[in-house]
This record gives structure tokens, C-alpha cells and sequence, in this order.
């Protein structure tokens, strides 16, 4: 299958009810306008510049440093997105669990890295499926003990499985995720992979993302404990032949800290090293968390520009029931809320919307301080003057805080130009 194999329809929260089933092909010749009111709100989006801003400035990070881009699939869980990403230079696309790698392998993606236990048997029985349909794929996932080799291998007994799987060895911290946390742990799970007649160690894997505070000296002392653990385990592996192929796979990275990561992805090891970079939310970015820590990148790097938020969630004044609220047309069911509420960030008059829509900024006193299920809760204030008022029909543009949690809402994204005319769009497969 291919990204453009995908057919958009009115079975689609935010298609046109009316209209015909398009090809992606066909969606920027129908001329849709946001600001004119051609698409029934809410509605997300994704803007044009901002994507390729954050594409490219991410491929140049990468290349500058030597070190490759696997980037987190899960963020959009959409193979037009992947695709764009591959298209600029990555060299896999990381996925959380073997539904996800399938549905990246049936679009397409030739390297699946798989930032997660596998150990279910039928995922187990997915993930070897996938391999005899596809003899040209490479997949890789994480192991973090002996306990999980042994039930891998109970699997292949059972199933008189005949293959081997690429898999990585992951360090985790205390109190935080998957991985052994110990260097004695670390040791007797790769000893246990390196023994197993299923099983091939081809890396080492960490994950630094959820230790991000934006605070330089604890964020640097946190990234470098934990890589000092990775290098320290790589260089036994190599001394006892743990490493099943010449080129050894080091891992990390989230949308967070990821430039601390990347200093020591490329260790001298007297082999070589594939550094792999996991960021999956720098390409659409968002107007708050992330912006928060890139901030906290730019300071390190002295960058004047990072990357710009690509993702917005369109919605109608539908109500002013009393002073000082207005109701907007999206709630729970089209935007984040697990990290921050979203962000008002533009306003179009109604007007104004035969005309393709004018933008202006929100006034300073606008927030969203609650989401229903279909609903946001904008305050403002009613002292100020009526044209500081939300105007009843007119389109609010809302920043987000999460990308992961926002696509999910989502079947399709209409891609917009400047003018927010569709000029492209985007499916999703969670």
C-alpha cells in the first residue's frame, strides 16, 4: 500500500457530509478554505511551512552530528507523514508496539525499530508473519531481562520457529520506565541474549525523555549518568562478544532533552557506530510543553530558531451564554488535555470569511480553562472593550500541547498553506 492509495470520505470527522470520496490526488483541487467556512469546525490541522521548517531543521541536526533519525511513528501514526520523513533522509521509523510496526511495514517503512518489549505471543506471531511476508524487512525491539528471552523462547519452541530476532538491550532508570536498572542486570541479559538461538544483539537502547525539567544542570547530570551506563555496557559487550554484527545500534532520544542524548550517541568504540535519534513530536512541535524544552535547547545550542509549532486545532464561537464565556466547538474528542489545555492563538471575524477569513491575534485575557467532551470553555474578560469579545460564529485557531495525543483524534488532517487553503492531506492508522 501506498500513501496515496488512501480515499478520504464523509466517514471522516470533518469531511464535507455531502461530498464525494476523494483521493488524496484530488483534496488541493477542491479549493477548501478554513477561514471561508468550507469545512464544518472542529477541525485540526497541520500547517504547510511549519512541517517542512521542522523537517529539515531536524535532518541538518542529524547530519551535523553523524548520527541518523529514526523518529517516533507513534506521534502521527500516519504513513503520509513517515513517508515525508524517510523522503528527508531517516533511516527507519521507531514504533511503541508490533500493531504499529505492521502498519508502518505494509506502508512501506524498511526499517521498523520497535522502542518496547515484545513478548506476547501474538505479537511474537505478528512480528515473525510480518518477516516471512517481507524478507527484505529489518525490525528490532527491546529486551530488559532474562525472564522475557526465556518466554521468547518458549515461543519458538512452541511455534518451531526458525528464525532470529534483531533485538536491543535497554537501560532504564529508576522510577521510570522499561529497562534493567542495574549494570548487573544489563549484564546477565545481554550474557542471555547473546546465548539464545532466537535472539541477536544488535544495540543498546535508553530513553532520557521522561527526566526532562528544563533545568540545564539536572538535566545534564541525569542524560549523562545514563549514557556513561550505555557506554559502559557497550564496550563489555564488545570485549566479550555479546554484539552479533560488526556495526553496533546505540539508541535514544525523545522531543525533549535530545540534543544532551546526542552528544554521546557516538562513542569510539574501535567499531562502528550507528547513532539513532527517536525524536517523533519535533515535526509538528506544539505551542507549549515542547516549546517549553526546545527553549531549553536553544539556550543550550545558542540557536536563535528551533522548530515552529505545525499543528492546530480550528473551532466556532457557538455560545456566549453569560459574561466573560464563550463555548467553542471542540472539546476531549478533537484536542490534547493530558499534559496542558490547548492554547487560543488566533481569531478569524465572520465577516471577514467571503473574503478567505483575516487573522488577528487573541487578546492577552483569552484562555481555555475546561474541555467537556464537545466543548472548550473560553474566558475572557467582560470589562474589556466588545471588540476584545469572542464574536458569536467566528473561527478560534488553538495551539496544543502534545501532538501524540491530539492526532489520535483524528482520522485525517487537511495540510493548509499560510491562507489556510487545503493544499494537501494526511491520513492516520491508530
Amino acid at each position: 500500500m501506498t500513501t496515496s492509495d488512501a480515499v478520504f470520505g464523509h466517514h471522516l470527522k470533518g469531511f464535507p457530509t455531502g461530498g464525494a470520496p476523494l483521493t488524496r490526488a484530488q483534496i488541493p483541487s477542491q479549493g477548501w478554505n478554513l477561514l471561508r467556512g468550507d469545512l464544518a469546525l472542529p477541525q485540526a490541522v497541520l500547517k504547510q511551512s511549519a512541517l517542512q521548517h521542522n523537517l529539515h531543521w531536524m535532518r541538518d541536526f542529524c547530519a551535523q552530528r553523524g548520527l541518523h533519525l529514526a523518529p517516533h511513528g507513534k506521534t502521527s501514526m500516519s504513513p503520509e507523514l513517515w513517508q515525508l520523513q524517510l523522503d528527508a533522509g531517516a533511516w527507519g521509523i521507531s514504533f511503541a508496539t508490533v500493531f504499529q510496526a505492521a502498519v508502518g511495514a505494509r506502508h512501506g517503512v524498511p526499517v521498523l525499530l520497535i522502542a518496547n518489549q515484545v513478548i506476547q505471543r501474538a505479537e511474537l506471531d505478528a512480528l515473525a508473519l510480518l518477516h516471512a511476508e517481507r524478507p527484505g524487512l529489518r525490525s528490532m525491539f527491546l529486551v530488559d531481562s532474562v525472564g522475557q528471552v526465556d518466554a521468547i523462547e518458549a515461543w519458538a519452541q512452541d511455534r518451531s520457529f526458525q528464525g532470529r530476532f534483531e533485538v536491543l538491550l535497554e537501560l532504564g532508570l529508576a522510577g521510570q520506565r522499561t529497562g534493567t536498572r542495574t549494570a548487573g542486570e544489563a549484564r546477565q541479559t545481554a550474557i542471555r541474549i547473546a546465548a539464545s538461538p532466537v535472539l541477536q544483539l544488535v544495540g543498546i537502547e535508553c530513553y532520557e525523555g521522561t527526566t526532562a525539567y528544563c533545568d540545564h544542570v539536572k538535566d545534564r547530570a541525569t542524560v549523562q549518568g545514563l549514557m556513561d551506563r550505555v557506554d559502559a555496557i557497550a564496550r563489555e559487550a564488545i570485549a566479550q562478544g555479546w554484539f552479533a554484527h560488526e556495526e553496533i545500534i546505540l539508541t535514544a532520544g525523545g522531543s525533549a532533552i535530545f540534543d544532551l542524548v546526542a552528544e554521546r550517541l557516538l562513542p569510539d568504540l574501535g567499531r562502528p557506530v550507528r547513532g539513532v535519534l527517536r525524536s517523533g513530536c519535533y515535526l509538528t512541535h506544539d505551542h507549549q510543553r515542547y516549546t517549553r524544552y526546545l527553549c531549553c535547547v536553544g539556550e543550550r545550542l545558542n540557536l536563535r530558531e528551533t522548530l515552529k509549532p505545525a499543528l492546530e486545532v480550528l473551532a466556532c464561537v457557538q455560545s456566549q451564554p453569560e459574561p466573560g464565556l464563550a463555548l467553542l466547538s471542540m472539546g476531549k474528542r478533537d484536542v490534547a488535555y493530558d499534559l496542558d489545555l490547548p492554547v487560543p492563538v488566533w481569531r478569524s471575524h465572520p465577516q471577514a470569511l467571503g473574503q478567505g477569513g483575516a487573522l488577528q491575534a487573541v487578546p492577552a485575557h483569552w484562555r481555555i480553562d475546561a474541555l467537556n467532551d464537545q466543548h472548550a470553555y473560553l474566558r475572557f474578560d467582560a470589562s474589556a472593550p466588545p471588540d476584545e469579545w469572542p464574536s458569536l460564529g467566528e473561527t478560534v485557531g488553538s495551539g496544543i500541547s502534545h501532538p501524540c495525543t491530539t492526532f489520535d483524534k483524528w482520522r485525517w488532517l487537511p495540510v493548509v498553506d499560510e491562507a489556510y487553503g487545503v493544499v494537501d492531506a494526511v491520513t492516520t492508522w491508530f
